[in-house]
C-alpha cells in the first residue's frame, strides 16, 4: 500500500474455519464445510435479504451506517454468528489492505455523514449524477470493508437499492468477470485518492446493459 494512503492498516489476519473445511469456509451456525454449499446458501440468503429491502426502503429513505449492519444481518445472521457486526480481523485481498478493523466504527460514522448523507435519497433526476452517487457510496464502502464476509455483494445491493431510489431496475452486475473484474479492482483502489471516475466508468456500463436487456 503505498504511502499517503488514507487508511492505516496491517498485515494481521485472523479467522475462524469451520472445522473439516480444510480451511475453506468460515466457522458457521449451520455446520456447513463444502464451499459450494457454503457459496448456495448465502446466494440463497441474498435472494431473500434483497426481497425484503426492496420492500422496507422507499424512494425517500437516507441510509445510515445501522442500515447497512441491519442489512447484513438481514442476509447472514442465520448463517454467521457475528453478521452485522463490524469485524474485529484486518482483511486483504490479492495484497491490499482494507481498512484497519480498529477504524471501522469512526470511518462508517464519517461514511454516514458523507457519501451516504450527500447521495441518498439517491433520486437525482440526471443519470449522469445517480452513476457519480452510486460510484462514490460503492467504492468508500468497499474500501472500508465493515464486515469479515460480503462487503462486494452487501456493496452490490446497497447500489441496487440506490438505484431503485432512482427509478431503475434491479441493476445487472453480471458482466464484471475475468478482464472486467481486474478493472473493478482498479476502480476500487482509485478511490484510495478519491478517484471516482474508474468506477463511474463501471456503474455506465452497469446502468446501460441494464437497461438494454429490459428492452424488448
Amino acid at each position: 500500500m503505498k504511502s499517503g494512503a488514507r487508511y492505516d492498516t496491517t498485515s494481521l489476519v485472523e479467522a475462524q474455519y469451520e472445522p473439516g473445511s480444510h480451511k475453506r469456509v468460515l466457522k458457521n451456525l449451520l455446520g456447513i464445510t463444502r464451499k459450494r454449499d457454503m457459496d448456495e446458501a448465502e446466494i440463497r440468503a441474498l435472494e431473500s435479504a434483497q426481497e425484503k429491502l426492496y420492500l422496507e426502503y422507499d424512494a425517500g429513505h437516507r441510509f445510515t451506517a445501522s442500515d447497512i449492519q441491519y442489512m447484513h444481518k438481514l442476509w447472514l445472521g442465520g448463517i454467521y454468528e457475528w453478521a452485522g457486526e463490524y469485524r474485529q480481523v484486518n482483511v486483504s485481498k490479492g495484497g491490499f489492505f482494507f481498512a484497519a478493523a480498529g477504524q471501522i466504527p469512526s470511518l462508517m460514522a464519517e461514511f454516514e455523514q458523507g457519501p451516504l448523507s450527500r447521495h441518498t435519497p439517491c433520486a437525482y433526476k440526471d443519470m449522469a449524477r445517480v452513476i457519480e452517487a452510486l460510484a462514490e457510496v460503492h467504492v468508500e464502502l468497499l474500501l472500508i470493508h465493515p464486515f469479515r464476509e460480503g462487503n462486494g455483494r452487501l456493496a452490490r445491493l446497497l447500489a441496487m437499492l440506490m438505484a431503485n431510489q432512482a427509478g431503475l431496475p434491479l441493476l445487472d452486475f453480471t458482466f464484471i468477470k475475468g478482464k472486467k473484474k481486474d478493472e473493478y479492482f482498479a476502480a476500487v483502489r482509485a478511490g484510495l485518492d478519491r478517484d471516482y471516475g474508474p468506477m463511474s466508468g463501471i456503474f455506465e456500463l452497469v446502468v446501460k446493459k441494464t437497461l438494454c436487456a429490459r428492452r424488448p
